[in-house]
């Protein structure tokens, strides 16, 4: 069985919606930040190719063991979203420490890259 090794943020109910299992704020009450990587036809591969793609991504987690504070991988989507506590750059440099193992995961948005895009 595949699974990820995060300590879950809050239960989850099966077929919950993610924007109801999405934290927005952390223990303190202090806003979260989030990212969401596409990977491509993620969904299709081999199962042991899918594997190797959870263990990289854990291995990322694993590093930023006290950054982030909850992902959800959807095999449906092929997206990863991954909530994290905000500090400078670090949606990008999680993207890239993602990217670096997952060759072809591509960046879909930060909530930061976002609003800056929109001028805000």
């Amino acid at each position: 069985m595949i699974s990820l090794h995060l300590k879950p943020s809050q239960p989850l109910q099966p077929c919950e919606p993610l924007w109801k299992r999405v934290p927005t704020r952390d223990e303190r009450g202090r806003p979260l930040t989030d990212f969401m990587m596409l990977i491509p036809r993620l969904r299709h591969w081999p199962g042991e190719r899918i594997e190797a793609v959870y263990r990289e991504i854990q291995a990322v987690f694993d590093y930023y063991a006290d950054t982030v504070v909850f992902a959800d991988l959807n095999l449906n989507l092929n997206l990863l979203w991954v909530s994290v506590r905000p500090s400078p750059g670090i949606c990008l440099e999680m993207a890239a420490a993602v990217k670096h193992r997952v060759p072809e995961a591509l960046l879909v948005a930060s909530q930061a890259e976002a609003y800056r895009s929109l001028g805000r």
